[in-house]
């Protein structure tokens, strides 16, 4: 069993992530206050929201709605 965090998505503790997800200061915040089961919630959602804004991936842009959607659905007002 990997290390135990108190999961800002789920509001439990539960298991967190081995490594970061993502670099720099968010990938640092997601490895310290997300679960395992919260960040497959988001892979969900991200692939929806990849699907529906039909985001291309290779853009800057596309990466940076990502990164900023990433950061509301942990960490923005719930």
């Amino acid at each position: 069993m990997g290390k135990q965090v108190n999961c800002v998505k789920l509001g439990q503790v539960l298991e967190g992530l081995d490594v970061a997800p993502v670099p720099g200061e968010l990938g640092q915040r997601v490895l310290d206050n997300v679960s395992r089961q919260a960040w497959e919630q988001w892979i969900v959602q991200q692939t929806m929201l990849i699907n529906e804004h039909r985001l291309n991936l290779r853009e800057v842009e596309a990466r940076k709605f990502l990164m900023s959607e990433m950061e509301k659905y942990f960490f923005g007002d719930q």
